[in-house]
């Protein structure tokens, strides 16, 4: 028996049996993330500027209250932007004809300020290649858009319009598309999506002919496909090293890199690979170093005829998360609507979903699909996140690749008002990564009790040097760094 059944096994039974305890299994370290796409959404477009603001606050205050840590926010769906680009025309999801938003906005701006608030990161989104979902958007893409200049470095494919990964024109412009996002907004993360090269249509070879042609030279044209993309992947990541290195690059590719029956290291499955039909050596880019999070979508049910998420997250827990963050996507409809396995008699998924992620050793983290979702607690997801698979806040993993110096510890700890407390932050330069950006409540019992390895301890991560706090304890604050390093804890302060 291989060793995903053993594992699942073991976790149907304990399931079965009633003896998982899954909320004493809460870890202080995990990413728990979740992707806010703003393609085809429409109710930016039709609300107010100051509706669409209270709308994202609420969805982030549901998202914090569920144990979110990480927001994934769809700021370029279509080489277009949800924030004041100077590359590129405010998304036609946004407003009508690339103009900006009036009363003016920032998306962008707004979320990364609100999730910082709230002690949450917030990761950029961004869609490399695609330009547009069908033929009606290519006429309507405004005046200034890159199109209108270069319409020869791009090319249509089943009704859609792609830059053609294929042109160092292209790879140079989007380049420049996260150098302007970078200079400009305190983001935490660059993330890219599974769109690399287009899903294959049948029977319709993708049009690269006149690049390939060109700069082909004589290459295999898959490998060369793959070549192009692997260009692009590695000058996102010295462009980041090289302007703000804590700021983190991550993918989330297509849920299976290879079946066994193409390479006999692929997984057991029958389904479309990344390798071979996007075009992206996703292992390449982890074993290079490029990348800094891998996050497979692995939106299938436990035991899915094609593509089995038992199977699959073996296999990703085999081959990567050595060296780069292994994290795990999570579509919430298929987890919340498919009932777990036998002999367990879970309604849902969710349980042995979560289980298997923290007992995988390679893996730290999940990323729910689609947050909208969560908020509007599909199949009772945001009950079961917050009363037990999230009932304690935990801190995104560190980055020890980028730094591993641990902060400073803050100072002057003491009380202030009614159940209130204050801190000075430490001395940091600011703009590095050691910069202390957020900081970690933990409440205790008595003093024999501080351990800030217990994550039951850990109460809420915030970004101010004051914090009030719901019942008297003895607390300890301890600072955040921009990749995650934990300073010492504070001197203990008491509160009545």
């Amino acid at each position: 028996m291989k060793r995903y059944q053993l594992l699942g096994m073991s976790v149907m039974l304990a399931l079965a049996a009633g003896c998982a305890d899954m909320a004493a299994q809460n870890p202080k370290r995990e990413f728990r993330g979740a992707w806010m796409h703003t393609v085809y959404q429409e109710q930016y477009k039709r609300q107010s500027t100051a509706a669409n603001k209270d709308y994202l606050c609420r969805q982030l205050d549901s998202l914090k209250a569920m144990g979110i840590n990480a927001v994934i926010f769809q700021v370029r769906p279509q080489a277009d932007a949800f924030y004041d680009s100077r590359l590129e025309p405010w998304s036609c999801f946004l407003t009508d004809g690339g103009k900006a938003p009036v009363p003016y906005w920032d998306p962008l701006e707004f979320m990364i300020s609100q999730c910082h608030k709230r002690g949450m990161e917030l990761h950029a989104w961004l869609n490399p290649y695609r330009v547009t979902s069908n033929t009606k958007q290519i006429a309507a893409l405004p005046k200034g858009h890159i199109y209108r200049s270069h319409p020869e470095r791009f090319v249509r494919y089943g009704g859609k319009l792609y830059f053609d990964p294929g042109i160092p024109e292209n790879r140079e412009f989007i380049g420049k598309v996260v150098d302007d996002i970078l200079a400009r907004y305190d983001v935490d993360g660059i993330h890219f999506d599974d769109y690399f090269y287009p899903y294959p249509i049948a029977g319709k070879p993708f049009p690269d002919d006149k690049s390939y042609a060109r700069y082909g030279k004589n290459m295999d044209r898959g490998d060369w496909r793959r070549h192009n993309v692997d260009l692009l992947i590695e000058d996102i990541h010295r462009r980041i090293a090289a302007k703000k290195p804590w700021v983190r690059f991550g993918i989330s590719p297509f849920g299976i890199y290879r079946n066994k029956s193409t390479d006999p290291c692929g997984s057991d499955t029958k389904g479309l690979e990344n390798y071979d039909a996007l075009y992206a050596d996703v292992l390449k880019w982890e074993r290079e170093g490029w990348i800094d999070y891998l996050l497979p979508q692995l939106y299938w049910e436990l035991e899915h005829k094609s593509a089995s998420y038992l199977t699959l997250i073996d296999w990703w827990n085999e081959n990567a998360g050595h060296s780069r963050h292994l994290y795990i996507g999570q579509d919430v409809a298929r987890t919340m609507t498919k009932p777990d396995i036998a002999p367990s008699a879970n309604p849902t998924q969710l349980a042995h979903k979560v289980q298997l992620t923290r007992q995988c050793g390679n893996i730290t983290g999940n990323c729910w699909w689609p947050a909208y979702e969560l908020v509007r607690n599909k199949g009772g997801i945001a009950d079961s996140l917050t009363a037990e698979y999230q009932r304690t806040p935990a801190l995104v993993p560190s980055y020890p690749w980028i730094s591993d110096s641990q902060p400073d510890a803050v100072s002057d700890i003491r009380p202030s008002g009614d159940r209130s407390f204050t801190w000075k932050a430490p001395e940091a330069p600011r703009s590095k990564s050691t910069d202390v950006v957020r900081y970690c409540i933990y409440r205790f019992e008595s003093r024999r009790d501080i351990d800030i390895e217990n994550p039951e301890a850990l109460v809420d991560v915030v970004a101010e040097c004051s914090y009030s706090v719901s019942c008297p304890g003895i607390y300890v604050v301890t600072a955040l760094d921009r990749v995650n390093n934990e300073s010492a804890p504070s001197a203990p302060v008491v509160i009545q």
